[in-house]
Formats: C-alpha cells, sequence, structure tokens
C-alpha cells in the first residue's frame, strides 16, 4: 500500500475524486445558500450539476496542470492552474446544461463556481500543512530532502542505493541511508512528469532555483558524470546560487564499477572551486613527459612548496634515475620526502637536501655530486606584500638565488633548465613580480649565450589554487572559523589553474622546448575574486554578505586590479597542445643587463631598501607603480562600460 501511495500517477486519481467530491458538495452548498433567497434549482437539475460539473473541472484541472505537480508543495502560484481549472470547468458545464436544459440559472452557477475554488484551493492547503507536516515529522533521523540533478543511469543507480539502503535493516550503509530523494531535474522536457523509482522529473536546470525552494531541498546531488565542461560550470553555477552543499559525481572515467561492489555515493564529493574555474582541464601528452623524464636525474628546487612538492610526485610517476630535493625549509622537505618512501619504498631513488639557492659554492657541490639532467627551478620567495616590505630579500632569493642555479646548470652541463615564473611578471607593479621578470631575463640572457649547451625554458602561469599563498585557502580558514572574508578589491580579478595543471605544464614546456622559450597557458576567463569568495561561501551551505560577510580592505601594497599573462612586445605562436602558447622573448642587450645586475646585487646584499627598488626600475623597464597601473585600469573599464551602455 505504502509503494502504491508514494506513485504520482495514483496520487493523481486520489486527488481527482478529492475534487470531484468538492464540487458536489460546493453544488449542494450554493443550493442550500441560494434557497434563502428563493432562487434555488430542481432536484432533477441539482443530479445534471453534480455529474457534468464534477466531470468538466476536474477535466479542465488536469488540463491546466493542477495535476502535473506534486500536490503537497503547492506553491502560491500554482494555485492559479487550480483557479483556471475550476472557473473554466463551471463555464464548459453551463455550455453543456444549456444545450440539455435550454435554460441556466447563472446565480446558482457563479455561487457554485466560487465556493468549488475555495474549496479546491482550501483542500490542497490544509493537506500541505497538516499531512506533510505529520508525515514529515516520522521521516527518519538524519536524511536530507534530496535534489538529484540528471535523469540518466547514474540518477538510477544512484536511486537503487538509496532504496537498498532504506529497505535493508541490516544494511551498514549509513551514507546511502542519509538521503531522502524528493525530485530529478533533467534538461530532456520529454522526461519531465514521469518517474524513475519513485521519483518524478519535475524540471530542467535552469528551475533548480524554483524546485528548490517549493519542494523544501537541503542538498543537491550532481549525477551527470558525462556532462561537457561548458554546460557542468552553468548548471554548478545554478546550484551554488541556491546556498545547499551540492555533491558532484565524478567524471565517468574516475568512476569505479567493479560489480557494484564499491557504491556510487561513496565516489561522490563536495564541489570544488576547480569546478566553477570557466574551462576545461588542460590535457597533457604524459608519454612525451615521459620519454623524456625517463631514466634522468632531475632536480627540483624549491621541492617542499606547494608547486615543488607536486613537481615532484608528478615526476616519480615516469621512472626517473634519481630525484634530488633541494629545499632550505625543513618542515616542507621532510613532509615530501615522507610521502614518497611510503608511496615508493626502495623503488624511488631519491635524495633530499637542505640547501639555499643563494649559497652559490652548496649549490656548486651538489651539482658536481649529483650530475642532474634536468632542474626544474621552483625556488622563489612570491607573497606580494612581504616582498615589498623587504626587498632586497626577493632579489636574494629569487634574482641571485635563480642567477646562481641558471649559470651553474650552464656550466656543469645540464641538459634542461625550466624555470617557474608567474603572470606577476608581466608589467610588474610589485618588487616580486620585478624580481620574477628579471629572472626571466636571466634565462633570456644565458640562452643567447653562444656555447650554451643548456636549453633553457620559462613557464609562465597566474594563480594556483590551492598553492601557499593562494586566497582559497585563506578564504577556506575564515568561512570554517566563522570570520568574515576578506576580498582587497570588489574589481579584483586574477587568472587561475589547479597545482596538478601548473605541474603538467612544466613538465610539457620542459619536454617541447628548445630554448629560451617562454611558455604561457591560455587559462580561460580571468575570475573575480568576489565572485569566488561568493561561490566558495554557498559551497559551505551559507549565505555571502548574510551568514558570511564579505569584507572589503583595499588593495595591498604592489596589488594589481587585474593580471596579465604576456607583454605587447611578446606576441604568441602555437604549440602542439592547443591550450599551450610561446611568447616570444624581447631582445636583450646583454653587456648592459649585467652590468644592471650587478650594481641590483651589490644593492641587495647591502640591504639598501630604496635603492634595491630603483635598480629593479631600471633592469625592468615595465615596472611601473600600481597607483599607474590600477588608474589606466579604472579608466579603460570606464570607457568600456561606457560604450556598452550607449550599445544598449
Amino acid at each position: 500500500m505504502k509503494n502504491l501511495l508514494e506513485k504520482f500517477s495514483f496520487r493523481r486519481v486520489i486527488l481527482a475524486l478529492a475534487d470531484a467530491f468538492i464540487i458536489m458538495s460546493s453544488a449542494l452548498i450554493a443550493n442550500f445558500i441560494l434557497s434563502f433567497f428563493n432562487s434555488e434549482i430542481s432536484r432533477s437539475d441539482m443530479l445534471m450539476s453534480f455529474v457534468v460539473s464534477s466531470v468538466t473541472c476536474c477535466g479542465s484541472l488536469f488540463i491546466f496542470g493542477a495535476y502535473s505537480k506534486l500536490w503537497r508543495f503547492f506553491h502560491k502560484r500554482d494555485y492559479l492552474s487550480c483557479a483556471y481549472g475550476v472557473i473554466g470547468g463551471i463555464i464548459i458545464a453551463c455550455g453543456f446544461i444549456y444545450i440539455i436544459r435550454k435554460n441556466v440559472n447563472i446565480n446558482y452557477a457563479c455561487v457554485h463556481g466560487l465556493i468549488s475554488l475555495i474549496g479546491v484551493c482550501l483542500f490542497r492547503f490544509l493537506f500541505k500543512e497538516t499531512f506533510v507536516t505529520f508525515s514529515d515529522s516520522v521521516t527518519k533521523s538524519g536524511k536530507k530532502r534530496t535534489m538529484i540533478v540528471g535523469g540518466g543511469q547514474t540518477c538510477r543507480m544512484i536511486l537503487t542505493e538509496i532504496k537498498n539502503a532504506t529497505e535493508s535493516s541490516f544494511t551498514d550503509d549509513k551514507v546511502s541511508a542519509a538521503y531522502d530523494p524528493v525530485c530529478i531535474i533533467d534538461d530532456d522536457r520529454s522526461k519531465i512528469g514521469s518517474e524513475i523509482l519513485g521519483v518524478t522529473v519535475v524540471g530542467t536546470t535552469n528551475e533548480i532555483i524554483k524546485f528548490v525552494d517549493q519542494q523544501h531541498i537541503e542538498q543537491i546531488i550532481f549525477a551527470i558524470p558525462s556532462c561537457l565542461e561548458d554546460e557542468r560550470k552553468r548548471i554548478l553555477d545554478i546550484c551554488s546560487c541556491t546556498k545547499l552543499p551540492v555533491k558532484v559525481v565524478p567524471f565517468i572515467g574516475n568512476l569505479i564499477f567493479d560489480n557494484g561492489n564499491t557504491p556510487i555515493l561513496t565516489q561522490m564529493r563536495d564541489i570544488k572551486v576547480e569546478d566553477l574555474l570557466g574551462r576545461s582541464p588542460i590535457k597533457f601528452d604524459n608519454e612525451e613527459i615521459r620519454h623524456f623524464i625517463y631514466g634522468k636525474v632531475c632536480m627540483v628546487t624549491g621541492g617542499g612548496g606547494s608547486i615543488g612538492s607536486e613537481l615532484v610526485r608528478q615526476i616519480a610517476k615516469y621512472g626517473p634515475q634519481q630525484i634530488i630535493i633541494v629545499d632550505i625549509y625543513e618542515n616542507n622537505a621532510y613532509a615530501i620526502q615522507q610521502e614518497l618512501v611510503m608511496d615508493y619504498g626502495d623503488s624511488l631513488n631519491l635524495t633530499v637536501l637542505i640547501a639555499s639557492v643563494r649559497d652559490y659554492y652548496r649549490m656548486n657541490r651538489i651539482f658536481e655530486k649529483y650530475k642532474p639532467d634536468i632542474v626544474f627551478h621552483a625556488a622563489a620567495h612570491k607573497h606580494v606584500p612581504l616582498m615589498e616590505n623587504s626587498p632586497m630579500e626577493a632579489i636574494k632569493n629569487n634574482v641571485i638565488g635563480t642567477f646562481n642555479t641558471a649559470s651553474l646548470a650552464q656550466f656543469h652541463k645540464v641538459k634542461k633548465f625550466v624555470m617557474v615564473s608567474t603572470d606577476k611578471a608581466v608589467n610588474p607593479t610589485n618588487v616580486m613580480g620585478a624580481s620574477k621578470r628579471c629572472c626571466e631575463m636571466i634565462i633570456q640572457y644565458l640562452s643567447q649565450q653562444r656555447d650554451c649547451y643548456t636549453e633553457f625554458v620559462t613557464t609562465r602561469f597566474g594563480n594556483v589554487l590551492g598553492s601557499n599563498g593562494s586566497v582559497i585557502p585563506l578564504f577556506r580558514k575564515q568561512i570554517e572559523q566563522g570570520k568574515p572574508v576578506t576580498v582587497t578589491h570588489p574589481d579584483v580579478i586574477r587568472y587561475f589553474m589547479t597545482i596538478p595543471e601548473a605541474v603538467s605544464l612544466v613538465l610539457e614546456a620542459a619536454a617541447i622546448a628548445h630554448g629560451g622559450e617562454i611558455f604561457v597557458l591560455d587559462m580561460g576567463q580571468p575570475v573575480h575574486i568576489v565572485k569566488l569568495a561568493e561561490n566558495l561561501i554557498r559551497m559551505y551551505g551559507k549565505e555571502p554578505y548574510k551568514d558570511v560577510e564579505i569584507k572589503f580592505t583595499g588593495l595591498r601594497p604592489g596589488e594589481k586590479l587585474r593580471e596579465e599573462l604576456l607583454m605587447n612586445e611578446e606576441g604568441l605562436r602555437k604549440t602542439s597542445n592547443e591550450l599551450i602558447f610561446i611568447g616570444q622573448q624581447i631582445e636583450l642587450d646583454g653587456e648592459e643587463f649585467i652590468k644592471k645586475l650587478r650594481r641590483l646585487r651589490n644593492a641587495a646584499n647591502e640591504n639598501l631598501c630604496d635603492l634595491v627598488v630603483e635598480q629593479l626600475h631600471e633592469i625592468v623597464p615595465t615596472f611601473i607603480t600600481p597607483e599607474e597601473f590600477n588608474r589606466a585600469e579604472i579608466i579603460k573599464h570606464s570607457k568600456t562600460e561606457f560604450v556598452e551602455n550607449v550599445r544598449d
């Protein structure tokens, strides 16, 4: 009986019978009221009204969609279908009666219609307020009302798992039993109104917010693992606006199907910020990278950092002869060492060295002893505000450290040297960005040497999600501690990529480089930081500005409103990967560059802060103040906005 009641088609019949009873009862009440005014109709006319009006009203209610909605979740707008249905039914009934009797009591028809309309709407309202409240009160604790987005095979598998967990009294599957599937969303309109294992498909993805509100949804499952990336982002953007927790079924290639032993629900994960990047994940040629790495001695400076440690992880997969991690921070170096020992044991030839790239003689000994074939240079100071306060440290670590490591690589005939750069090196407005641009110039200078054996390459990309210094860990910490989320400026936008993407770019660049190139990743559309913060807050099931405050703290020292990936002079040419481009190097006067570099080094070693900044401006001609850059950006943005408004 329970399964019968749960079927929407059976509920339609019950609701139609209830409406018929209400319409017939309304006929009696209407005639009773009119009897006080001597306007009642005869018994035979009453019998005819019973039959005709109940049939026509129920038919009209069906046509206007009063039975196509889940009756326990009737919304205010849905009562209009009841009004149209009852009024239409009474008018049609009057037409039939006039044809048969050649006469219609208009007073009776109006009163009957009014009472029927009140009765039909009141029944739905009372049912919602009483029966639903009662039935919800006896629902198992711990279950959350769930909307499933996607009405395909994955949805069916999820519903089967939930049903099995619910029906089995011995199940240990607490994950499956915690879901109460209420409705399904699917963009195939032919499915709307149909059922999948007793759960109704109610609407399309554009109606997600509407049905979340109507049906009191508490969580959403995104169950379209084969969804294209653009469509995936669009739907997840809508889901994030509901302020509800969203669970995502992984891409179809990542799902595990082992004869049903691994449930789909246990493979789901929470929505990640990476899902909202606005572009497809970058794909790389793993075979080309494997051929490049296999059997080589690979050194990674800054190997304990967020980028460096991921470099080490990925290099380890491709069968290197040896990996040498060089890092000044022992805790990070120890952490990645223990992770690799746990994963690979003795099968990976791993050496971890505590050393600073600033120390030329220490680095020289390392090159002499281990003779690396490939060097990945990821060691750098990268926190913009901190380097504004200590510019000499940015020069010592970033510039001098890069010159030491790169020149030693050339001297010891390292086959390839790959430097990790940043979009902040493009038209820099801060010391950190200018120091990294200087590093790029060092790599270019060395690659131009006539007797250069080493192939030098630079990789340049934007902000890395989850890296040390990224805004995401800070935002997460602020939300979890109940503090306001701090954004520097409402108009700040950045390019973003994931750590694996950044590292894969470095590896592929190294594999296809011939020396002297700057590799740039097409990172799609830039992301507004404030939008990123709002989406992250929603992913925690909270509402921005209401549950979690967003505070604008003002631009930090040296901070740009908008980052760039390429200088105007550099241009672009394609590579074998359609999302990786090569920027053309700008001509460099080697002798003049080395003179300026010496002056910069001397100023840094003498800790002359103002002189360091002055020399940095001299060596990097595109280094401007953030005030100049941001002023120009605001003017450009205002002009663009004005033109768009004029067009509209």
